[in-house]
């Protein structure tokens, strides 16, 4: 069972909920529930094979991408930088699997 992935994907949605219910931004809902949804598949393919890797690792890599932008563009570390941090951190876990 890949705790992990699960914890980064449900760490992933909550806050695209926070992020509507504190400021209204539909856009943190949606994206916050696309790419939590997105880590829990690749979540639930890497429980079930340890090789099945690529949807987790590519959801993560592209949100580190572009959360890491955004925090800092606006010099900010919160929320962005730790959603960036949380998946770069993902990224690490799930390469060494790739160079095998």
């Amino acid at each position: 069972m890949d705790y992990l992935g699960f914890g980064y994907a449900l760490t992933v949605a909550t806050g695209g909920v926070i992020g509507y219910v504190k400021a209204g931004s539909t856009m943190s809902l949606l994206a916050g529930l696309l790419f939590g949804g997105l880590s829990a598949f690749g979540a639930y393919q890497t429980s079930q094979d340890p090789g099945n890797y690529l949807v987790l690792l590519l959801s993560s890599g592209f949100l580190g991408g572009l959360m890491g932008y955004r925090a800092i563009r606006k010099r900010k570390f919160m929320p962005a930088g730790l959603v960036a941090t949380l998946s770069i951190l993902m990224v690490i876990r799930l390469v060494p699997r790739l160079l095998k």
